[in-house]
């Protein structure tokens, strides 16, 4: 389970912005790791599906919103593994045809039930989740974003299969899971740095925190959350990023998306600008996937990614 294409190329960008500072900057291509359990959701989803087999587990249960990409991938990763799977959706009831991720989730068999806001807030409370046991029956649950110390064990091994002697590594940050592991997995040395996609989002601190905690005894902090470049708020967007998205696609072969791997990448680019990296510094960006949302974002605001 979950060992097919582990492991993802990594690339070297290169180009004359980035020799003049003096910065080589590489991409970790966890986009390819699996056509629909995508990026850094695979290496969530991996330990946490092992475990629900090993306690005789046969139907997973997790929380996102309508766009989700942690929704899309573990309705992947359960119809492909032989789990029933049920997705606990934030706002208002959409039909499936309405949106391309539900549809996505919808086909392959993940039941979807539509709780108010209010509600969601809950879904960590223990009382909330045996509501949802009486209502559902047995399940094995995830939290939103797969974030636990499970998926901080299955991120902490991305680092492992980076080959070159590195730096600092990259990541999106949305609930902390990933900056988590590989923190976890960089040792004492390097640097992971997070690029928050949240507005208002300083408690990711803490939140990043309690998940090394809950994977490693040892309390190091080589990491820090950059909240500097969220452009208003998860998946808020301007004229200047999707410009930066479209000409790295076309300078790079690389397609990104608006929601995370973009911000990450266009903060990057500033950072350097800004000289916050060290002269022949080695930096690692670790795409984290999330391309299907794309097709989402396309319909709601008329093609603006180059897809």
């Amino acid at each position: 389970m979950f060992e097919k294409g582990s492991s993802t190329p990594l690339q070297k960008i290169e180009n004359t912005f980035l020799k003049s500072n003096r910065v080589n900057l590489f991409i970790k291509r966890e986009d390819l790791i699996h056509p629909t359990i995508s990026g850094n959701k695979w290496r969530k989803l991996k330990y946490n599906f092992i475990e629900a087999q090993k306690h005789g587990h046969k139907a997973i249960l997790t929380f996102g919103g309508a766009f989700s990409n942690h929704i899309a991938a573990t309705a992947s990763a359960a119809n492909e593994y032989g789990f029933s799977s049920i997705g606990v959706i934030r706002g208002d009831e959409l039909s499936p045809e309405s949106n391309p991720t539900l549809q996505h989730a919808h086909d392959l068999g993940m039941k979807l039930y539509f709780v108010s806001r209010q509600d969601y807030k809950n879904r960590n409370e223990p009382g909330y989740l045996d509501e949802l046991k009486r209502k559902f029956g047995d399940f094995y649950a995830i939290p939103e974003g797969g974030s636990n110390a499970l998926a901080v064990k299955g991120c902490a091994e991305i680092v492992s299969e980076i080959e070159i002697d590195f730096d600092c590594i990259v990541t999106a940050v949305g609930t902390g899971g990933t900056l988590a592991g590989l923190s976890s997995g960089i040792g004492v040395n390097r640097k992971t740095l997070g690029i928050s996609v949240l507005k208002s989002a300083n408690y990711l601190d803490e939140e990043v925190a309690k998940l090394i905690s809950s994977h490693q005894e040892v309390k190091t902090k080589n990491w820090e959350i950059n909240h500097d470049y969220h452009l208003g708020g998860y998946a808020k967007f301007n004229d200047q990023l999707i410009q930066f998205i479209n000409d790295f696609r076309v300078d790079n072969n690389i397609q990104l998306d608006p929601v995370y791997t973009g911000k990450m990448m266009m903060a990057i680019y500033e950072l350097i600008e800004q000289k916050y990296f060290e002269s022949n510094i080695n930096v690692v960006a670790l795409h984290t996937g999330g391309l299907q949302g794309i097709t989402g974002f396309n319909a709601l605001h008329g093609d603006l990614i180059k897809y």
